[in-house]
């Protein structure tokens, strides 16, 4: 596989297997793909197909036992753990089926909270920013608990672009939510990826979420089994 100054990531022959007490279980095997920067990209596939393996091996959480992934120029796997991280604090934003908000937390300080550890002295005004992009200007100081998931979902959102990802993972994005609360997630988070020029790769279930997206790759069995433009 090539790369060029417009792929932001790929993945050459990546696998990734697992001893377990029955022998070794192979959940990933040689996926190759690339992804050019700004493009929109779905993974579907069944549970158990290697989908959400392939998301975690692609934003450099996990280690794989075969195969390489590049981000941004830098292959993962030249990178120890502490390495990894910083390049994902730098590059990278998520959003997962369950928020991962901080219950103790505040919206506001809960979109801080990437910026702060990057030692961003401009973290408040940034996170309100972000906030108000999302439709929560009014909800800065009230706690996970005291918001809606939708509106939970939009603080994720807001924490995953605050930084200005290169890329932005999500998994299931819409999967706790109503179908009308999900379209409004959708919206958002496909018009924050076209005004952000942000490179989206997203896990999903819902046909009409990956038909959204510009390109779908389909897996089964830990498989790259489709290639849809």
């Amino acid at each position: 596989m090539t790369l060029d100054s417009e792929t932001v990531l790929s993945a050459r022959k990546l696998s990734k297997a697992v001893d377990g007490p029955d022998g070794r279980l192979t959940i990933l095997e040689e996926v190759s793909l690339s992804v050019a920067r700004g493009a929109s990209l779905a993974i579907v596939g069944a549970s158990g197909s290697g989908k959400t393996t392939l998301l975690g091996l692609l934003a450099g959480l996990d280690r794989p036992t075969g195969g390489e992934v590049t981000l941004d120029g830098q292959r993962l796997d030249t990178l120890d753990e502490e390495a990894r991280a910083r390049l994902r604090r730098r590059l990278v934003g998520f959003v997962f089926q369950s928020f991962h908000l901080l219950p103790a937390l505040s919206a506001e300080e809960n979109v801080m909270l990437p910026l702060e550890l990057e030692g961003r002295d401009d973290a408040r005004e940034r996170a309100q920013k972000a906030l108000g992009d999302v439709g929560l200007g009014q909800r800065l100081h009230h706690y996970p608990h005291q918001l809606s998931g939708g509106e939970q979902q939009r603080v994720a959102l807001a924490r995953a672009f605050v930084h200005g990802p290169a890329l932005l993972f999500a998994d299931e994005p819409t999967g706790n939510l109503d179908q009308r609360t999900g379209a409004t997630i959708t919206d958002l988070l496909f018009a924050m990826n076209r005004e952000h020029a942000t490179t989206l790769v997203l896990v999903t279930h819902d046909p009409k979420l990956a038909a959204r997206c510009a390109r779908t790759v389909h897996m089964r069995d830990g498989r790259l089994i489709e290639d849809a433009a």
